[in-house]
């Protein structure tokens, strides 16, 4: 058809019915996206089951040693290290690399007594008198390994699989997976050390490239881990709920599909209204006897400030919140378990703030019936140099190193691999970080295939490169 200047086209009946339809259309499907946002934007969090129903570990509750506790004085005994004090390594035991030690230090004796504990036998120090009641419950793994040899790198690797920041951390992962069984309280929290920052900063534990409703809730250090827990002064309930709805519709009216920040902070809104109306009683450690509290070291020095973050992490479990960090150690160099200048020093201080706490954490959950639900992870970035630096410290150490774990499926009562005579490297079932944290995903009832976000065209999971489950441990 040739047209005509100023010639109008009109539209056939048929046509103009199918334009208003699909225009209609577009305008419903536009509204049921809008909808379905709401709902997800209501529940962003809800709990969901793992792809492995058998799994047992509902939760996690991270004993987080910041700074690099020394596996030679805590569960890896070497008698030939004391007969080799004060000599070079020998040159069979092969090479490491170190940020302090010199070329020419010699071998550091320890000086911890070892004695076995429990059913099971296992050799644990004299720095942990009360962990070492425990033992039965705890799966050692003397063989860990990582990629670097400082803080920070090595903080990252610990906590998100990678060396540098950017990425999820594993409480994001676990939660991203399983959701949270809480409502009224975060899904991942972290309760860092009083004495300050750590090399990493707040960057190890975030969400990383996950959407940011996965980022973990940050408690303050000290007696008040969350300000502003009750409700305004002078403000009725019934106003607070209407001040709250109209936010909500506010928000949810512009709430955009690809902005999961927006999303994120007006979850944190209602979580907060939540926690004022119903998680007062949860951070009220004095509803609880006093038997409990002795069990901790609560009201005591050096325990009380480390015994109530694990009374906490207890009581969060307890109404399910997903996964909890506990932070042992902040601040500068010896505040941490960073034991430069003495280890002696360095591991009786720190160890005598932890020891008794953590006891009574698996003690606690073992009595409640929650220790077989919940999974303990205890151990730092790395281990202790079995040279000396300066004379009585020890340097960082990524070459060999242990963790444990407990409750949550672990088998427990059981020391697994080994370092060599004198815990330089991991020579017996060596076990990367990818290995604790594919661990960590089957207790948890994921394969670490199965639990993957699609991020700059490929599919990421926690494990970077293929970890192996370690198998004795479960």
């Amino acid at each position: 058809m040739v047209l005509r200047p100023n010639h109008v086209v009109r539209p056939s009946r048929r046509a103009f019915l199918r334009d208003s339809f699909c225009g209609l259309g577009s305008l419903a499907f536009m509204t049921m996206g809008r909808n379905a946002l709401r709902a997800d934007h209501r529940n962003p969090l809800a709990a969901k089951a793992p792809p492995r129903t058998d799994a047992k570990a509902k939760s996690v509750i991270f004993l987080f040693m910041a700074g690099g506790p020394s596996h030679l004085e805590t569960f890896d005994p070497k008698p030939l290290l004391n007969t080799l004090h004060g000599k070079p390594r020998p040159a069979s035991f092969g090479d490491a690399k170190y940020q302090f030690v010199a070329t020419d230090a010699k071998l550091l004796g320890c000086h911890r007594k070892f004695a076995r504990f429990g059913e099971c036998g296992m050799e644990v120090s004299d720095l942990f008198p009360h962990t070492s009641a425990c033992v039965d419950e705890l799966g050692v793994i003397r063989s860990c390994h990582g990629d670097k040899v400082v803080h920070s790198a090595a903080q990252y690797e610990l906590h998100t699989g990678r060396t540098s920041p950017g990425f999820p951390s594993m409480g994001s992962w676990a939660v991203y997976g399983l959701g949270s069984e809480s409502d009224a309280l975060p899904a991942y929290v972290v309760m860092p050390d009083p004495d300050g920052a750590l090399e990493a900063g707040q960057p190890m534990y975030t969400n990383g490239f996950l959407p940011a409703v996965y980022q973990p809730t940050m408690f303050r250090a000290g007696s008040t881990p969350v300000r502003n827990l009750s409700l305004p002064h002078g403000v009725p309930l019934d106003q607070r709920q209407q001040t709250m709805r109209l936010i909500r519709d506010l928000n949810a009216a512009n709430l955009d599909a690809d902005n999961d920040e927006f999303a994120a902070r007006l979850n944190a809104y209602e979580l907060a209204f939540k926690m004022q109306m119903q998680a007062p009683e949860v951070f009220d450690l004095s509803a609880e006897p006093q038997h409990t509290l002795d069990l901790y070291g609560v009201g005591t020095e050096p325990t009380d400030d480390y015994a109530r973050r694990c009374l906490l992490a207890r009581r969060l479990v307890e109404n399910g919140v997903r996964f909890s960090v506990v932070v042992s150690g902040g601040g500068p160099g010896n505040k941490q378990w960073d034991a430069h200048k003495d280890i002696e020093e360095n591991h009786l201080r720190m160890a005598a703030q932890v020891d008794r706490p953590i006891a009574g954490l698996l003690q606690d959950l073992k009595q409640r019936g929650l220790l077989d639900s919940t999974l303990v992870i205890w151990g730092g970035e790395f281990g202790r140099s079995p040279e000396a630096q300066g004379g009585v410290g020890r340097d960082h150490h990524n070459l060999g190193f242990s963790m444990w774990m407990a409750g949550g499926g672990v088998k427990g009562g059981q020391v697994i691999g080994a370092t060599d005579e004198i815990g330089l490297r991991a020579v017996e079932s060596p076990y990367h970080f990818r290995d604790i944290h594919a661990t960590i995903l089957h207790l948890l009832g994921f394969d670490q295939d199965e639990l993957t976000y699609p991020h700059l065209g490929r599919d990421e999971r926690l494990t970077e490169i293929q970890g192996d489950v370690i198998g004795q441990l479960v």
